[in-house]
Order: C-alpha cells, then structure tokens, then sequence
C-alpha cells in the first residue's frame, strides 16, 4: 500500500473509531473519560423552568449530549405566579419531574441530581429561600477538591442562585452565572414590537434579578432578549432535523408541535420558535479548544445597571463589570445539536 493511501486509510480509521467512541459513550451517557479525546473541562449546573416553556428542554437534551460539560446537578425552577405554561402552585415541582422525564428518554446511566427549587419568588431582594438546591450551589461552589470551572446557567428566574449568593456570599468569585434574561440595553438594541416593559425571565422572580444585580458580586454573562430572540429553529429543521431523532427527538418535537399548535388558535406564529435558552450550551459546552472562550459569539463588557422596582433596568456608575452578548453563533449552536442526536441514534 502506497504511503499516501496508507496515511488516508489511517485517518479513515481514526475517524471512524472517533465517530464508534462518541456514539458509544452517548448511549450510555455517563459522560465517562477517554471520550475520543473529549473530557469533561467545565462543571454545570443547570437551572430552568421545564415545566414551562419547552425550549428549556431541548437545552437540557443538547447539554446532556455534550461529553466536554460534567452536569453536577439539574434545578427545576418556578414560573411567574400566573403563568399559562403552568399556573399551578408546584412549578418547581413539575419542572423537576420534566427533568427526570428528559434523563429516563435519554436513557442516561450516570446520576445526575435533580432537585425542585422553591415553588415561589422571593419575597424581597434580601431574604434568600432555603432549599436543597440552594445548599447544593454553596456546596459545589466552596469545593476544594477541584479546580475545574463552575457555571451556574439559568434559563428563567433567579431564585437560586440568588439565594445562593445572599445565604453565602464567598461564593462568587467560585463561578460564573450564565443567564437568559434581562431587557434590551437602549444603546444595543431596540425591543421588539408590541414587547413587555418587564422582560418574560426577570418576571419570574424581580427581587431574585434585583440580589443578583444590585447586590451580588457574581461574574455574569448576560444573554438578554433582543439576542435569545436570534435562536430561531424553522418547523422545517424540528420536523427534519429533530423529530426523526430516536425517542429524544420525538419527544422534543412532540412538546413543541403541541405547544405551537395551542398557540395557533389565538394568534398566527408563522414557521418558526425561538429555543431561547440554548445559549446556555453554545456559551459553555462550545467554547473553543485554545485560550477557551465563547470565541464564535459576541459581546461587550459594562457596568451592571441597578434593576429598579419597575424590573427595567438603571444606571449604576458603581455597577460590576459583566459580560452583555450582543450576536450569537447560532449556526453552530444548530448544528451541533442536530450533529449530536444523530449520533445519539446512531444514523
């Protein structure tokens, strides 16, 4: 064999044991080491509403499909109190059983805890709630063992990490709070037509958004509307792309499909849904191989405004230095995602 063909045929062979280990190590989803060369760099812990929008769990599917992130724990946060995803008083609750749902459809091996967050807000900005979850952030923050990065990404309210860092102030420089939220910035970016003052997430939960901005030091990058609104999957990509995907795929497409479908009776959506929180995976789990960072996605560095009573946003010339994205790499946030379940399926 010639020297070239024997050098494509090794490469070849590489590849195609490279494409065997990830499917391999999908199945089992244990995330384990020796993943054709992807381990584990970052430490995750993920917080949404599941019981609410259904684009918090397709972050979860793809998160969990994603060998270079070692999830430590899942948090079903709540909704706003009059929420017509969920409007009744065990949010918290249900998004944690939709969690568990996602973990038995993928069939995943590894244990992964999953706890409820609090059913409610908090009552001030001041006063944190107590629960499993909140000791289990303080826990993983304050660990000595590890020097591996922690994210914290929420994809809703603040409620947790919040009380996270009222309960414990020491651990904000162990993380960083990766959120999906917050207004436009009127030097960034217009609102779109017909938008809320009070921006969907910092509803959820303002005195949360108010200890987190006005009196927490957390590193934070900031996902706000006018750049989660850039997440757009056509119908064509879900019915094409997603639902022939295993039982994963049909069941994402299925939660979708039947949300849209209730949607359509009050107002015409078009051809498309915004997976608003799958920033929270192209932010952490895709960042480049060298000097790691978002490096495909944009942002600028300013201060962190005040969250007045009015959950919009003012000025703070005292505010911390945060991260603001302004353009994401949508593209290969998609098709890592659509790369993924296909090897999940082994097509």
């Amino acid at each position: 064999m010639k020297k070239v063909e024997t050098m494509n045929f090794r490469l070849w062979s590489f590849g195609l044991s490279m494409s065997l280990s990830l499917i391999t190590s999908f199945a089992a989803f244990g995330q384990p080491k020796g993943v054709a060369a992807v381990e584990p760099r970052m430490r995750v812990i993920v917080d949404n509403d599941f019981s609410g929008d259904p684009d918090g769990l397709f972050q979860l599917a793809h998160l969990l499909m994603s060998p270079s992130v070692e999830i430590r724990a899942i948090i079903g946060s709540h909704l706003n109190a009059r929420d017509g995803f969920d409007p009744s008083k065990t949010q918290a609750d249900n998004a944690a059983k939709k969690a568990r749902e996602v973990l038995q459809t993928m069939k995943v091996t590894k244990t992964i805890p999953v706890f409820a967050g609090s059913n409610t807000a908090m009552v001030n900005d001041s006063t944190p709630v107590k629960n499993e979850a909140v000791n289990f952030i303080i826990q993983e923050a304050l660990r000595t063992d590890t020097k591996t990065p922690l994210y914290v990404v929420c994809g809703a309210g603040l409620t947790e990490i919040a009380s996270a860092a009222l309960t414990n102030p020491q651990i904000a420089n162990k993380l960083t709070l990766v959120w999906i939220g917050g207004p436009e910035y009127s030097e960034l970016a217009l609102p779109p037509p017909g938008y809320s003052e009070v921006e969907y997430n910092l509803n959820i939960d303002q005195a949360a958004a108010r200890a987190v901005f006005n009196r927490s030091s957390l590193p934070l990058w900031q996902i706000p509307r006018n750049v989660y609104r850039q997440c757009l999957l056509s119908y064509a990509q879900l019915l094409t792309k997603v639902k022939p995907r295993g039982q994963i795929g049909a069941y994402l497409s299925g939660t979708l499909e039947t949300l849209m479908a209730r949607i359509q009776r009050f107002i015409n959506i078009g051809e498309t849904y915004i997976l608003g929180d799958s920033p929270l995976v192209l932010l952490t789990a895709l960042q480049s191989s060298f000097e790691a960072d978002p490096s495909s996605s944009q942002y600028v560095v300013r201060q962190a405004p005040r969250i007045n009573l009015a959950g919009t946003y003012a000025h703070n010339h005292t505010g911390r230095p945060i991260r603001v994205y302004t353009h994401l790499d949508t593209n290969l946030m998609f098709a890592d995602f659509f790369a993924k379940l296909e090897l999940l399926n082994g097509q």
